[in-house]
């Protein structure tokens, strides 16, 4: 097999990777001349295998983020949330960061606020494991039950990118998906709102009031949740666009 970036360009843009050239640079950087390990490397990828897995790190919000396999691999458009969340939290408040898989949010709120306490959850001993190598204070469990009572109405933002996918529409996500992660990480029941809905009801017992909570989202999911929130006694509710102006995420206030 070629070695040159052009061929491997040519090779992963061939076999349908968009950022094909970006791809070989980190594929060719993380082999360090070992050819067989770049054959093995490049064998992996063309699997469909997600290319942080192999490489081990990804690039979140300028910041490198270790991804083990097997582990949900942030995606940029999160970024927004992670970024509005950071605006949200106090230099030495407190944050939850739901569904951390690698830690990736609750380590942009660590580099962005360091005096502040970030802690964060997940269902996947694997994902708490590579949080926890990424120096986030991680606990094992579902959304908030396994965080410590003490940060009960003392949390100012809530930051989560829980399932929301609805389930007939799995299908419908690209092709290897599923091949690699788990429908767990996307499945939001029915009507893709089923957890979201759970974490607008439990956030309220640790958010103080003032609190911001902040959750990923699509479609028409922020409208379908508005009567929740004012029902909950949120406020301020507002949506985050991503930059083709699609729904990426909703914000909102503990009144």
């Amino acid at each position: 097999m070629g070695h040159d970036p052009a061929t491997l360009a040519a090779m992963l843009s061939g076999a349908g990777f968009i950022a094909a050239e970006e791809e070989t640079a980190e594929l060719l950087e993380c082999a360090a001349g070992d050819d067989e390990l770049l054959d093995a490397l490049i064998a992996r990828r063309l699997t469909g295998e997600p290319l942080a897995w192999i490489t081990g790190r990804i690039s979140f919000c300028s910041l490198e983020i270790r991804v083990d396999p097997g582990v949900y691999v942030p995606r940029w458009h999160s970024e927004a949330l992670a970024r509005r969340a950071a605006q949200r939290l106090r230099r030495n408040g407190t944050a939850v960061d739901l569904c951390t898989g690698s830690g990736a949010i609750a380590r942009i709120l660590m580099s962005r606020c360091p005096a502040a306490r970030i802690v964060a959850s997940d269902i996947d001993p694997r994902a708490v494991a590579c949080a926890t190598a990424n120096g986030v204070e991680a606990y094992l469990g579902d959304l908030l039950t396994p965080l410590p009572r003490t940060l009960e109405g003392r949390v100012d933002v809530v930051v989560g990118v829980v399932p929301y996918v609805p389930t007939p529409e799995l299908p419908l996500l690209q092709r290897d998906t599923f091949a690699f992660e788990s429908p767990v990480a996307y499945d939001g029941g029915h009507d893709g709102i089923e957890i979201l809905r759970r974490v607008l009801t439990d956030a309220r017992r640790f958010l103080k009031r003032g609190g911001a909570l902040l959750l990923e989202l699509g479609g028409a999911q922020d409208r379908a949740l508005r009567p929740d929130l004012a029902r909950l006694g949120y406020t301020d509710v507002s949506v985050l666009h991503d930059e083709e102006g699609d729904v990426r995420g909703i914000e909102a206030t503990l009144a």
